[in-house]
């Protein structure tokens, strides 16, 4: 048997480093629209664990200066990295442009997919890769 999605969220977390956690965070809500859940400081400024929502999804992030941080690699900018992340939202077009608008480096630009859906895909302040669209694979 499949486990399905709490109804507050799924089940798995993607959880990113970066090299100052801190920006990440503001970035992260200004240009996508995430929303801090918490944010847990370490010393010298640094982010020892954040959550942040956008709908009922969750990255959880912090600096890589941590233990667990000293498994997962922030990306090298402008590199090829080894994952990227895939957000349903509402409106594709609507959140690009916020996106555009905040500095987003739009990597591939807005399109409707043959298997349905619209969506577009940008590196972060930080260089981790996101896709954003509208197609939901969990809708009926």
């Amino acid at each position: 048997m499949v486990e399905q999605a709490t109804d507050l969220g799924g089940r798995i977390i993607p959880a990113l480093r970066y090299r100052d956690a801190a920006a990440a965070i503001d970035w992260l809500c200004a240009a996508f629209g995430f929303a801090r859940k918490m944010v847990v400081p370490a010393e010298g400024g640094k982010i020892a664990h954040a959550e942040l929502n956008l709908g009922n999804g969750m990255i959880m992030l912090g600096d890589v200066e941590t233990e667990y941080g000293r498994l997962v690699a922030a990306p090298t900018k402008g590199e090829p990295v080894t994952q990227g992340i895939y957000v349903v939202v509402d409106d594709a077009d609507a959140h690009y442009a916020r996106a555009k608008e905040a500095g987003a480096e739009i990597v591939i630009d807005i399109k409707t997919q043959d298997y349905g859906g619209r969506d577009y895909t940008a590196r972060d302040i930080e260089g981790h890769v996101w896709t954003f669209g509208t197609y939901d694979p969990w809708a009926a």
